[in-house]
């Protein structure tokens, strides 16, 4: 089988190699972004938000970022994230003989409630609740999703934390972060990772100034409530690392790399659209028999003051001897200046780059640009590929308003023909 035994000698060697660095002596502040501070390089909480009279009506910021202390035991704070999308679609004829007639349209892109906080005094436990209609972690053929169901246990003080429930497996940078709050408007690498799965993840932050994550966990989708499937056992960690960092002049070279073992139950498939939710699915392998897979991720992340490169490649190989074992793979870099000078804060708790926060009264605008490939054909699967380019434009006008427009051209190469596809994709968000 090709490539599979190589591989599995890597799976097992990384996930020996994430038990041993998690018994090191590691230095941490666990987060979920929505409920602890960024990360910073000296572990100090940061200052708060500067209260700015922006030309855009919105709320004040509130003490404690809203978190409300019931009593000793208890605090909760509510999130809301509101998305409205409006995709205007135009294609050639090839693109609509693949495809089909993809309508222009309207679409609430996410409508999400999300309660969280902290049970305990001395001990304390984080809990995260979120329901969501429509939303980054809602598979597009359904509505309604309970996005996240987890608790947070801090094991030896805040240096390491487990997270038991319903949440994000370690793999992929689109999604392990805050989709809403990246510079492109959508994720492109959708067939290679899962939204949310239930199970117990680990997350270690190592180093004086934490400059190095690892995360690694077990999850199977049949303890879902909403689960539709029985794939089974997932198994996934990640390693991320500043290799550089000048954190007084907000420069830093990010890079990670993540394994995945995919569960199977008899079969798998792989599919995905083109930076779009509204459109149906361009590339399809269809079900492929198979005993599972194995992926990996590459991840790279270069930040200097208002410019940024971000860069990420998966690649999956399928256990799946009757189609000679298929591999697939996709990629893209995103290009991101913030016209007006601010930039990115590292959240160095959880490896990531977090949302634009504007210090003027007109906002911070910022220029994207992205190329992105996706390729699910080899050997007798035939599941298509496209390539991607994007121009866009976000405003983030105040903490939580962010309004976008982008442009974008898709070749789908299909069943022996080349389709063009051109898209002009609109957002208006505000999250609190």
């Amino acid at each position: 089988m090709k490539n599979i035994n190589t591989c599995r000698l890597m799976k097992h060697t990384a996930i020996a190699a994430a038990f041993f660095l998690a018994s090191a002596t590691a230095s941490a502040q666990s987060t979920e972004s929505l409920s602890e501070p960024v990360g910073t390089a000296t572990g100090d909480a940061p200052a708060a938000p500067t209260e700015v009279d922006y030309a855009v009506p919105d709320l004040k910021i509130k003490p404690n970022g809203g978190m409300h202390q019931v009593n000793d035991y208890f605090s909760i704070k509510p999130t809301l994230a509101l998305l409205e999308d409006f995709t205007y679609i135009d294609q050639d004829a090839d693109s609509i003989a693949q495809v089909g007639d993809q309508a222009s349209q309207w679409q609430v892109r996410s409508a999400r409630l999300t309660l969280l906080g902290s049970i305990g005094k001395d001990y304390k436990v984080s809990y995260l609740f979120g329901g969501e209609y429509k939303g980054f972690a809602t598979n597009p053929d359904q509505n309604w999703q309970l996005t996240d169901l987890s608790f947070t246990f801090p094991i030896g003080g805040p240096h390491n934390k487990l997270t038991i429930g319903k949440t994000k497996e370690p793999f992929n940078y689109e999604m392990v972060g805050d989709a809403a709050n990246l510079p492109h408007s959508e994720r492109v690498l959708s067939p290679f990772f899962v939204s949310r799965n239930m199970g117990v993840k680990m997350l270690h932050v190592f180093g004086e100034k934490k400059t190095m994550t690892l995360s690694y966990g077990v999850f199977n989708d049949t303890w879902d409530i909403n689960s539709t499937s029985s794939r089974g056992m997932d198994y996934a960690a990640r390693v991320t690392g500043l290799v550089w960092d000048v954190p007084e002049k907000q420069q830093f070279l990010h890079l990670g790399l993540a394994l995945r073992e995919v569960g199977a139950d008899g079969t798998l498939r792989y599919r995905g659209r083109p930076e779009s939710n509204v459109t149906d699915y361009y590339v399809d392998t269809g079900n492929m028999p198979a005993d599972g897979a194995f992926q990996y991720g590459l991840e790279a992340l270069w930040n200097s003051g208002p410019f940024s490169v971000l860069a990420e490649y998966n690649h999956a190989t399928v256990d799946s001897p009757t189609l000679n074992d298929p591999e697939f793979k996709g990629y893209y870099i995103t290009g991101s200046w913030v016209i007006t000078g601010e930039t990115r804060p590292y959240d160095r708790n959880v490896g990531y780059a977090r949302r634009v926060i504007p210090t003027g009264r007109w906002g911070a605008p910022e220029l994207v640009v992205r190329y992105s490939n996706v390729d699910l054909d080899d050997n007798t699967v035939q599941g298509g590929s496209f390539d991607k380019t994007y121009l866009g434009l976000n405003w983030w006008a105040t903490k939580r308003w962010k309004f976008g427009i982008g442009w974008g051209r898709t070749w789908l190469d299909k069943n022996g023909v080349t389709g063009v596809t051109d898209a002009v994709l609109s957002r208006i968000q505000w999250v609190y």
